[in-house]
C-alpha cells in the first residue's frame, strides 16, 4: 500500500521527526552529565553567578514596574499618546511606545514579555506583536557599558560604541520591519480606532480602566513581585542550562565544529581563528562569547565587530527565554530569529562605520562628552538602577512630545487645508 503524503514508513509522520531528534538529543546531554559530572558543575556554577550578579539585580525592577503600570492601566494611556510616533514610523500601537523605551532599557527579554502581555490584553494584533517583539529586544546597556565596554576590554569609552550600534541597527530593523505584513488588517481596524482619541479621551481610558480592575496597592504589589520573581527564576533556568550545554560542547569539540562552519563564511572577510571560535560560543550564549571575543587574537575592530554580532543575535539561550515568554500567545518566532540574524549583520556594519569615520568616532570615543551615563553605569548596583530609571523616563519624555509634536503639526495642516478650501 502507497504511503501518504508526509507519511515514512511503520507509520511514522514527517512531523513527528523533530521530537524524537530532541527526544535523542535530551538523552545524550543526560548520558554527557553522568559521565562528566565536574564538568556539569562548573557550568552550572558559572551559569549560577551570572544570574545572580548580573541579570537578576538590573532586571528585577524593570519586571516589578512593567507589572504595575500595566496592570495600573497606564500602558493605554501611553498608548494612545504615542500613536502618532509609533503607528506612522513602525506600524505598531502606540503601546509599543511603552515596550520600546523598557527593552531599551533594561535589556533582554523584557521586551518580549511586555509584549506578549499586550497580546493577551488585545492591545496589538498577531504580526504588530511579532514586528513589535523584533525589534525591542535589545542586550541591556548596563551589561554593554559595564560587563562588556569595562570588565571585558577595559575601555569605558567603548560602551557608548558598541551600544549605540546596537540600538541603531535595531532601530533601522524596527522601520523595515514595517512592511511585514503591513496589510494585516486586525491592526489596520485597530489603528482607525485610535486614531481619533484625543487626550482628555486617553485620560478617561486611564481612569476607566483603573475603576474596572481596582485592586487593592498590597495586592498589587505583591503580584507584581511574585510574577516577576517567577519569571526571573525561569530565566535564570535557562542560562544555567546553556552554561551546561557549552561546557559540555566545548568537552567534545563541537565548538570547535561550529567555529570551522562559521570560517567557511566569514574567514574570507579577515575574521582570524580565535575570533570566530568567540562567534561560535555567541551563537549559544551571548556572554561567554562577548568574553572570548574581548580576550581574542586580533585587531581592535575585528574584536568589537565580533561583539557587536554576538549582541545582535543574542545566543539561543536569550532566543529561548523569549519562546519561553511569547509560549501563551499565537506569535510566531521565525521572524524573531531572522530579524536577530539581520541584526547581527547590520550592528556589525553600524559599529565599523563608527569605528572607520574619524570625526564619529573621535566625538564617541571621548569619554566626557558621555561621562555622566558612563558614571551611572559604572557605579554601585543602585546608582546603575536609578540610572537606568531615569533613562528610561527621558526616553519617554522624548516619545511623547514627539507625539505631541506630531499631533500639532497634523492640527495646523488640517487647518491649513481647511482655510485653503473656503470658496
Amino acid at each position: 500500500m502507497p504511503l501518504g503524503r508526509g507519511h515514512l514508513s511503520n507509520g511514522m509522520e514527517r512531523k513527528d521527526i523533530p521530537g524524537l531528534i530532541w527526544t535523542m538529543l535530551a538523552v545524550c546531554f543526560v548520558f554527557c552529565m553522568v559521565y562528566r559530572p565536574v564538568l556539569v558543575f562548573q557550568g552550572a556554577v558559572a551559569g549560577l553567578k551570572a544570574w545572580w550578579e548580573i541579570v537578576f539585580p538590573s532586571l528585577l525592577p524593570f519586571f516589578i514596574t512593567s507589572e504595575i503600570l500595566m496592570k495600573l492601566g497606564l500602558v493605554r494611556f501611553i498608548g494612545t499618546l504615542l500613536e502618532p510616533v509609533m503607528r506612522p514610523i513602525f506600524n505598531v500601537p502606540g503601546t509599543g511606545g511603552f515596550v520600546m523605551v523598557i527593552g531599551f532599557t533594561s535589556g533582554f527579554p523584557i521586551g518580549s514579555m511586555v509584549t506578549a502581555q499586550l497580546r493577551r490584553d488585545g492591545l496589538c494584533s498577531k504580526v504588530e506583536g511579532e514586528r513589535l517583539m523584533s525589534f525591542t529586544n535589545n542586550s541591556s546597556p548596563l551589561f554593554m557599558l559595564t560587563a562588556v565596554a569595562v570588565g571585558m576590554f577595559g575601555r569605558p569609552e567603548f560602551g557608548i560604541l558598541i551600544a549605540g550600534s546596537h540600538y541603531l541597527a535595531n532601530l533601522l530593523l524596527g522601520i523595515g520591519l514595517r512592511f511585514y505584513k503591513r496589510h494585516d488588517r486586525e491592526g489596520l481596524v485597530d489603528s482607525r480606532g485610535r486614531q481619533n482619541r484625543s487626550v482628555i479621551a486617553a485620560v478617561n481610558a486611564l481612569i476607566e480602566h483603573q475603576r474596572k480592575e481596582r485592586v487593592p496597592l498590597g495586592k498589587l504589589l505583591g503580584e507584581a513581585v511574585a510574577s516577576s520573581v517567577t519569571k526571573l527564576l525561569n530565566i535564570g533556568g535557562f542560562i544555567i542550562l546553556f552554561a551546561v550545554i557549552i561546557k559540555i560542547m566545548q568537552d567534545v569539540g563541537a565548538i570547535k565544529a561550529v567555529a570551522s562552519v562559521l570560517g567557511f563564511f566569514l574567514a574570507p572577510l579577515g575574521f582570524p581563528p580565535d575570533i570566530l571560535k568567540a562567534l561560535a560560543s555567541g551563537m549559544f550564549e551571548m556572554t561567554m562569547g562577548t568574553k572570548l571575543a574581548s580576550e581574542a587574537s586580533g585587531s581592535q575592530l575585528d574584536k568589537l565587530m565580533a561583539v557587536a554580532m554576538i549582541l545582535g543575535w543574542s545566543g539561543l539561550c536569550i532566543q529561548a527565554q523569549v519562546a519561553s515568554m511569547i509560549s501563551g500567545t499565537d506569535m510566531n518566532m521565525k521572524i524573531f530569529v531572522l530579524t536577530r540574524m539581520a541584526h547581527a549583520l547590520l550592528a556589525a556594519g553600524v559599529l565599523k562605520f563608527l569605528y572607520t569615520n574619524e570625526r564619529i568616532s573621535g566625538a564617541l570615543l571621548t569619554t566626557p562628552v558621555f561621562a555622566p551615563l558612563l558614571h551611572a553605569a559604572h557605579g554601585s548596583t543602585l546608582k546603575m538602577v536609578y540610572g537606568a530609571f531615569c533613562t528610561t523616563a527621558i526616553l519617554l519624555g522624548l516619545l511623547i512630545a514627539l507625539a505631541f509634536i506630531f499631533r500639532i503639526f497634523n492640527y495646523s495642516l488640517r487647518a491649513v487645508l481647511h482655510f485653503t478650501n473656503q470658496p
